[in-house]
């Protein structure tokens, strides 16, 4: 059996994430600790007892899931199970980062500081207001590609996430992304509907975002993955550390193509994906992109406990 172990991105946070997780383990509750002490701040007070609307701005979000990810790889790690146990790994959006973090590209803190610097650079690139994203359910890729063309109008309006065969979401300029709405409908969209974001990711409006990680990266230190990444611009594998700094840089601005990447290792014969971390939106999308491809969420001990079981007879 091939598996791929994949990383969630913003939008899966939830208060008391993690805490099961570091209540039952030792590392896991390990990996909050370094990741408070990068920080500088108790983050995982925010964590587990903070309010909903403080642990979702974009520079908490970010380090939030990257360190209730790398908890519940540290928990499989406990039970003898790897990140080698994986062919590839992959995540969305700053996701990547969790990925790279478990495959040993980053140290923990590392990695905590380059997502509190995302997060900040990209809430700052763009006042808000100005920007949204929508997402647009019942269309494909391309036709998506053609709305975001349309309602641009000198404006920016990009396919930001293409996310499974029926759900592609668009980021940019509010005014540009609303014509999107209209002009999705009459495309026929079963559903248009603007998100709850706080800036346009994965779009041009995010250039001065990805000057600030391309300064950021280029000061710490990048080994070769141990499992190689599956990475979120290219919808390939790549394990060469100058490649993966400049793509990651690329992804601030770029699409994250989550259907090509999961059609991808499922091509290359990954037959089971496991989500590491909060919530299981990854996995319903997995199930929508390879229906042959098992999907298991790994989020909670009980969680853990299962998948060690079903990797022994696996």
């Amino acid at each position: 059996m091939s598996r791929a172990f994949v990383f969630p991105g913003q939008g899966a946070q939830s208060i008391g994430m993690g805490k099961a997780l570091a209540d039952a383990y030792p590392s896991a509750k390990a990996v909050f600790d370094e990741v408070d002490d990068a920080l500088g701040e108790n983050l995982s007070a925010l964590i587990w007892e903070g309010e909903q609307d403080a642990l979702t701005l974009t520079q908490n979000a970010q380090p939030a899931l990257m360190a209730t990810s790398l908890a519940a790889m540290r928990a499989l790690e406990a039970e003898g199970v790897s990140v080698e146990a994986a062919s590839y790994v992959a995540g969305h959006s700053l996701g990547e980062y969790s990925a790279l973090a478990a495959a040993g590209t980053f140290t923990i803190a590392d990695t905590a500081r380059l997502l509190r610097a995302r997060g900040k650079a990209m809430q700052e690139a763009v006042p808000v207001g100005v920007g949204a994203m929508a997402a647009l359910l019942g269309l494909d890729f391309e036709t998506a590609q053609e709305v975001a063309l349309e309602a641009a109008q000198g404006q920016v309006c990009q396919a930001a996430n293409d996310n499974d065969p029926s759900q592609v979401v668009v980021s940019g300029h509010k005014e540009a992304v609303e014509r999107a709405l209209e002009i999705a409908k009459a495309k026929g969209a079963k559903r248009a509907m603007l998100l709850p974001v706080s800036a346009p990711f994965h779009c041009a409006l995010m250039q001065p975002a990805a000057e600030v990680m391309a300064e950021a990266l280029a000061l710490v230190d990048m080994k070769t993955p141990t499992v190689p990444l599956v990475a979120n611009v290219r919808a390939s594998a790549i394990s060469d550390p100058n490649e993966i700094r400049s793509l990651l840089v690329e992804q601030v601005t770029g699409s994250v193509r989550w259907r090509e990447s999961v059609a991808w290792m499922a091509d290359k014969g990954v037959t089971e994906i496991w989500e590491i971390g909060a919530g299981k939106a990854l996995s319903g999308m997995v199930r929508r992109i390879a229906k042959d491809v098992g999907t298991r969420a790994v989020g909670t001990p009980e969680d853990v406990a299962a998948a060690i079981e079903a990797f022994k007879v696996g």
